[in-house]
């Protein structure tokens, strides 16, 4: 299998993950699936109830099985929950079979998408900023370590982010970056190189 075959997005929650990665999908021909919602049709519940009932342990064990099967197909565009990256064994999988496109979103853009949001069992705390600020914070690296792609949401329109993301992957299956160096399609810093396997 080609790892140009596959699309991975990574990202936090509100990133717009689900939303760019149907427009990838639909822009390349390719099947489009989303790892939440393929748990959701799995166990027959919503996420938050799995989280009530199993805890976010459980909830992550189940993320690893779906990924691990998502993984192992080809032509697929794969829209990530916010904190499947969590897992090594998730990081390997999509490192080692797809392309990886971080939507990188900084915390308080993505309170004022999701601040209204009741599906998201993290942010269901007296203060959902400060703990969009602590995932950040912890899965920020994780995600770039992985990454292919890296681009900056901000206030971009949606089409102006699968844009800026068909250009660089186009760019990216025409001549792929030396082994490790993502390419950063967000305008900002540039990503560190990702640690040899």
């Amino acid at each position: 299998m080609s790892k140009c075959d596959n699309l991975y997005l990574v990202g936090l929650m509100g990133a717009g993950k689900t939303t760019v990665g149907r427009l990838l999908a639909k822009h390349y021909g390719s099947d489009f699936r989303d790892s939440d919602h393929e748990i959701e049709a799995r166990t027959g519940v919503k996420i938050p109830v799995i989280f009530e009932i199993e805890g976010e342990a459980g909830f992550r064990k189940r993320e690893e099985t779906a990924i691990a099967d998502l993984t192992a197909n080809s032509g697929v565009v794969l829209a990530t929950g916010g904190g499947a990256i969590l897992s090594p064994l998730n990081r390997d999988a999509l490192r080692a079979n797809g392309t990886v496109i971080y939507l990188r979103g900084q915390p308080e853009y993505l309170y004022e998408r999701t601040r209204h949001d009741r599906n998201r069992p993290l942010l269901q705390t007296g203060d959902p900023l400060a703990k969009l600020r602590e995932l950040y914070r912890v899965r920020d690296p994780l995600y770039r370590e992985i990454a292919d792609i890296v681009v900056d949401t901000g206030r971009q329109s949606v089409s102006g982010i699968t844009r800026l993301l068909l250009e660089r992957i186009d760019l990216l299956r025409a001549c792929p970056p030396a082994a490790g160096v993502p390419c950063d399609a967000g305008g900002g810093s540039t990503p560190e190189p990702r640690p040899p396997d």
